[in-house]
């Protein structure tokens, strides 16, 4: 690594640390109804959006009541996504005449998009048509960055209040969300994109000569629009199949650092809107903390593993799927990040990463996207870990466990044992299943351990709601699609249901003043141990799954064997 390498680093999480507050205050004022500067320029939308569909915003439901409004509405966003990819070649804004699209691919996009995941089987530049790409997956980019966003202050509000069943009003979240931080950062972050070069227009394909005097097909589309929330919102659905990579996604250094910050933009702010909502930014900067230190250390072991030497590649820099204008050290940095905040956005090709970082970017994803995870999920996903924690520590010491005054009983260990279960569950049984049979072996581009960590990472990243892949796997099967498609469902909504009845059981019970035998947890201590229960309870569930894959591969690279 060189000097250059260490500022960018530095630069990029001194970015990161000094805009969270300033975010994380504004989007305090947002969810609690104060005044904000966006009011002028938005209020009148958000006004007219309740007036047109006859929601009383001061109206607030219990848990269930929440729970459906949400369900609901992903249901119907699923239902319109799926349809108008069925129907696709008969939808207007389809200048490359692209035909319709596969049900079973239909249904995997349609799921994708409706939980937040993004993953995408297909190429987008060949897939689908500009209708399909802007009606139906950019409003999901937003709406479902929203939901996420909306679960997470329904949560905050059952651990904040006392005595009541009352979580706040799921429409007004969504749209507060949607009008007040999503659109404005992503108008304004589209802008600067199509500055450096991302492509925004409506034009038909353009067909070029190239140097070799080859015919190329140079697609276009209105990119910088999608590119802009798919960061935001942690989608990362690419508009092209390259992904980040392709250079009318991602065309320049500034722009790169610009996608990659967004990235962990919200989620990382969040937290300190969470300090602020429950009456403490000691607790919103003890979870930053430990995100940052899971991130750091797991950045830290992915450079290490790629500036290594070993036999096959001896010292030369392991630069296979990686764009040189990038280089290794952004290529791993975007990496580590992308799969720590469930984005899933692609600079470089994580199959070709070496097994170290593959085997990072992997466990960034089955420790169930909480390292700021996608934005609301990851940190609702922390929040089950800390009430583990505390039940944990609790039995340590012989006490009641206590999380912000308020005592964690049977029911709230339950439902979090389900949360953390859900997504594990997702990722061995479907993985085991793709392991021993003829569909799920038939799609991969590698034998042995590199193509079980195929298969291990395409349903950590289904059921994490990731998006991203190892490339070898050739995922557009009805198999696949089928399969990837109910671990997304299961990944998604077997968190948010366990999440909001925690929330709701919370939400009624008795707020208990702190006393000198309270266990604190903002402070060092607690972030140890909270580090600790992550790991554990985590990772080391799927040790042994990671030893016959991307361990297995490390130690058999290191004899000069490849895969």
């Amino acid at each position: 690594m060189t000097i250059q390498d260490f500022i960018q680093i530095i630069l990029f999480f001194t970015l990161l640390i000094g805009l969270t507050p300033i975010l994380g205050n504004f989007m305090y004022k947002v969810f609690t109804g104060s005044k904000h500067f966006m009011l002028p320029a938005f209020g009148w939308l958000e006004r007219l959006t309740y007036k047109s569909s006859g929601i009383n915003p001061d109206e607030e439901t219990n848990w269930k009541s929440y729970t459906f409004n949400l369900l609901m509405f992903n249901l119907v966003g699923f239902i319109f996504v799926f349809l108008i990819q069925l129907f696709q070649a008969q939808l207007p804004l389809n200048p490359a005449n692209l035909p319709n699209v596969s049900w079973h691919s239909a249904f995997n996009t349609s799921v994708s998009f409706m939980t937040n995941t993004n993953w995408q089987g297909y190429a987008g530049e060949t897939t689908l048509s500009y209708f399909v790409q802007m009606i139906g997956l950019a409003v999901q980019n937003f709406v479902s960055a929203a939901t996420g966003i909306a679960v997470l202050l329904a949560l905050v509000r059952g651990l904040a209040r006392k005595t009541t069943d009352q979580l706040g009003n799921f429409w007004t979240d969504l749209t507060r969300s949607t009008l007040h931080v999503l659109l404005p950062l992503s108008i304004l972050f589209a802008v600067v994109l199509v500055g450096q070069g991302v492509v925004q227009n409506f034009k038909t394909y353009d067909t070029v000569q190239t140097l070799q005097g080859a015919t190329q097909v140079i697609p276009q589309g209105p990119a910088a629009s999608q590119i802009a929330i798919k960061q935001l919102g942690t989608n990362g659905g690419g508009f092209f199949n390259a992904n980040s990579a392709h250079p009318f996604e991602n065309p320049t250094p500034f722009s790169n650092l610009l996608e990659l910050l967004a990235i962990l933009l919200i989620p990382a702010a969040l937290t300190y809107t969470y300090g602020k909502m429950v009456g403490s930014t000691r607790q919103g900067w003890t979870i930053f903390a430990a995100m940052l230190i899971l991130l750091v250390v797991g950045l830290s072991i992915s450079l290490y593993a790629e500036y290594s030497t070993n036999p096959i590649f001896g010292k030369l820099p392991l630069m296979e799927g990686k764009e040189t204008r990038f280089g290794i050290t952004n290529s791993v940095l975007w990496s580590t990040s992308t799969s720590a905040a469930s984005n899933g956005s692609v600079n470089a090709m994580h199959d070709s990463l070496s097994p170290l970082a593959g085997m990072v970017a992997m466990i960034n994803l089955m420790l169930g996207e909480v390292i700021f995870g996608g934005v609301g999920a990851g940190l609702y996903g922390m929040v089950i870990f800390v009430i583990l924690t505390v039940f944990i520590a609790g039995l340590m010491v012989g006490r009641t466990p206590e999380y912000l005054g308020k005592k964690i009983q049977k029911f709230e260990v339950q439902m979090a044992i389900i949360a953390v279960l859900a997504p594990n569950i997702v990722i061995l049984l479907f993985a085991a299943w793709a392991s021993v049979s003829s569909p799920g072996l038939s799609s991969l581009n590698n034998a042995g351990p590199h193509g079980l960590s195929e298969i291990l990472y395409a349903f950590s990243s289904a059921a994490g709601n990731n998006g991203s892949a190892f490339a070898g796997l050739n995922a557009n099967t009805v198999f696949y699609n089928l399969t990837l498609g109910f671990g997304m469902l299961i990944g998604r909504f077997g968190i948010i249901v366990p999440v909001l009845a925690i929330a709701g059981s919370m939400a009624g019970k008795k707020i208990t003043p702190s006393s000198a035998g309270t266990f604190h947890t903002d402070n060092w201590l607690f972030i140890g141990l909270l580090i600790a229960v992550i790991l554990i309870v985590g990772g080391l569930t799927h040790f042994p799954a990671l030893s016959l894959g991307p361990i297995v591969e490390h130690l058999q690279m290191n004899n000069g064997i490849t895969f």
